[in-house]
């Protein structure tokens, strides 16, 4: 099944690909996203209850207000706030399609995908544009165990683990609040990290927190220790002191995720290796070494993925629009007047 050409397809409808899809929308192109889950998917898959580490008005695209009573947004606000953008500016969003392969060259691109029927479809636009995220690909430990499923990639709640043994592999921010709030929820939590010490950059509302926890014996934690084997019951650790077997129902490797490097590269983009493997691409347009093809959000920072965020990924879409109207030949059109507001200093 084919539909009528786009001039832009973005592939990713996170905050960065909307904000890619308004900006060629508003240079007058016919723009369609692709997503192979419901809109903003990364965001739907965070903790039920997360707060965002930053202020509404830096999570805002489309020049859309986002009216929040919190200074710092929950996850529940940030999903409503990108429909009602999506609505705003009745962006085509086709979700729940995957994209299998992408072939034709700059003016005429063909997007294979497959819907969550099973359908096969084609997509063709004259530019393509790349912003799919991080979040869908976790980094795996590759032990033996690692694929029971009681082992889990992504934390969600803690409910389902009231009065379990419950293993968090991880040193960073959501390793931090998972074993927070699963220790809040009558879950006995063991906190496992390769390293030292917890991770420097942990919020400082979040780190003195998770330390008086450890301090207290409240939740048990081995540092420079890693997790050698997993069990249907136990896990066993790998400590300075030689290994240890304890009791577990569950475990929460949340180790970090990294773009899909090979469906990156299955584009003709090349990374640079010697650069964690970044896109090739103009730093200035972001169209990288495909022609017609570019590269938005997190992807653009290869393994760094702590470099791009919401917050400043979402101008990716103003740097493209701005080649694009040069090679397409657009004239800019009004951008819809958001109304004025202001926000309290953090």
């Amino acid at each position: 099944m084919t539909d009528q050409p786009a001039d832009v397809l973005v592939i990713g409808a996170g905050p960065t690909g909307l904000a890619c899809a308004i900006a060629a929308q508003n240079i007058g192109l016919r723009v369609m996203l692709v997503d192979k889950g419901c809109l903003t998917n990364s965001l739907f898959h965070y903790p039920a209850h997360m707060t965002f580490f930053t202020t509404p008005e830096l999570l805002e695209i489309g020049n859309m207000p986002f009216s929040s009573p919190n200074q710092k947004p929950t996850r529940a606000e940030a999903l409503e706030y990108y429909r009602k953008v999506t609505q705003h500016y009745n962006l085509d969003v086709r979700q729940y399609e995957n994209v299998d392969s992408v072939t034709g060259t700059d003016g005429a691109f063909h997007v294979h995908t497959t819907d969550k029927f099973g359908r096969r479809l084609t997509h063709n636009a004259r530019k393509l544009i790349v912003s799919t995220g991080y979040y869908d690909l976790p980094n795996y430990l590759n032990i033996p165990g690692e694929d029971l499923p009681k082992v889990k990639h992504y934390y969600n709640e803690p409910h389902p683990y009231f009065n379990q043994d419950v293993l968090v592999i991880g040193g960073k921010n959501s390793a931090a609040i998972a074993a927070l709030d699963l220790y809040r929820h009558g879950a006995r939590v063991t906190l496992v990290h390769r390293g030292a010490e917890l991770h420097r950059n942990i919020k400082y509302w979040i780190k003195p927190d998770i330390e008086n926890r450890i301090k207290n014996n409240e939740v048990a934690a081995h540092f420079n220790t890693t997790v050698a084997h997993i069990a249907h019951d136990t896990v066993t650790l790998a400590t300075p002191s030689g290994e240890k077997t304890i009791p577990n129902h569950f475990v929460f490797a949340l180790t970090g995720y990294q773009p899909d490097f090979a469906f990156i590269e299955s584009l003709g983009i090349h990374l640079d290796a010697a650069n964690a493997r970044c896109p090739i691409c103009n730093p200035t347009t972001l169209e990288s070494n495909v022609p017609g093809l570019y590269v938005a959000g997190v992807v653009v920072a290869g393994e760094r993925t702590n470099e791009i965020f919401i917050e400043n990924g979402r101008f990716h879409g103003d740097q493209i629009a701005a080649d694009l109207a040069t090679k397409m030949k657009q004239a800019p059109v009004t951008t819809p007047t958001a109304p004025t507001h202001t926000y309290a200093a953090e």
